[in-house]
């Protein structure tokens, strides 16, 4: 019974760490990877939606999308597209909305008219290819409203200080009874030697207080025979030749 208690405490300990060392890693990669127009893995990128402007059809904020970099001369009406803003009410900001015309802007740039399908409003500029980062390609809904709480304080304190927290308590109560275990070892052990000790002498005083019975009966012994053999020679003595 303690022997599967004990695996079930070592199994839960180890998801633990696990879950505080997979939360601090997926943590760095939501800071230096989602919503940076500067890095991609293996030719995609991610960013975390944070408006419903595509949820009528495809995805609602806090879910967390992946786009694909591509030639945007291959880019057609219904692709959704994520762009830097050019608009000055949203100036540099990350967007994705969907193709609704090829057109041209007012310097002859090919571009394209895109909307939110929530509104189904075009959007106010043409967003011409060098301001097109890549192609919606899929999403995973709601996972970027948890990445999102990660990187807040609420969400590090909960998620990745007290699990590791745990752990270290959970390391010093261990190591705390290993030591008091350790103590209670050494008193025991000093307890044996002690008694050991105690133990032998009593046996060297109980060998001593033979040997000086041994010695005694030895005495009585040579005093009686000694005592036989005078007899013996006063009685020859008294013989008449």
């Amino acid at each position: 019974m303690k022997k599967t208690l004990s695996i079930i405490k070592n199994v839960f300990v180890w998801l633990i760490i696990l879950l505080a060392v997979f939360m601090m890693i997926f943590t760095v990669i939501s800071c230096t990877t989602f919503n940076r127009n500067d890095r991609s893995f293996l030719g995609f990128k991610m960013y975390i939606v944070n408006s419903d402007s595509m949820a009528v059809t495809d995805f609602k904020a806090g879910s967390l999308i992946f786009v694909k970099e591509v030639d945007p001369a291959t880019l057609k009406e219904g692709d959704i597209i994520t762009f830097m803003s050019q608009d000055t009410d949203s100036f540099g900001e990350t967007i994705t909305h969907k193709i609704r015309t090829v057109t041209t802007d007012a310097q002859n740039n090919p571009g394209f008219i895109t909307y939110g399908t929530t509104t189904n409003t075009n959007d106010k500029t043409i967003v011409t290819y060098p301001y097109i980062l890549g192609q919606y390609k899929s999403h995973i809904s709601g996972i970027g409203n948890f990445f999102n709480f990660l990187k807040t304080t609420p969400g590090y304190f909960v998620c990745i200080f007290t699990p590791f927290m745990l752990i270290i308590l959970y390391e010093g109560i261990k190591f705390f009874n290993l030591f008091r275990r350790y103590k209670k070892e050494q008193m025991e052990e000093l307890q044996n030697e002690k008694d050991k000790i105690e133990a032998e002498k009593l046996e060297n005083a109980k060998m001593l207080e033979e040997l000086k019975a041994l010695k005694a009966q030895l005495e009585e012994q040579k005093s009686e025979k000694a005592d036989d053999e005078l007899a013996t020679g006063s009685a020859e003595k008294e013989i008449p030749v």
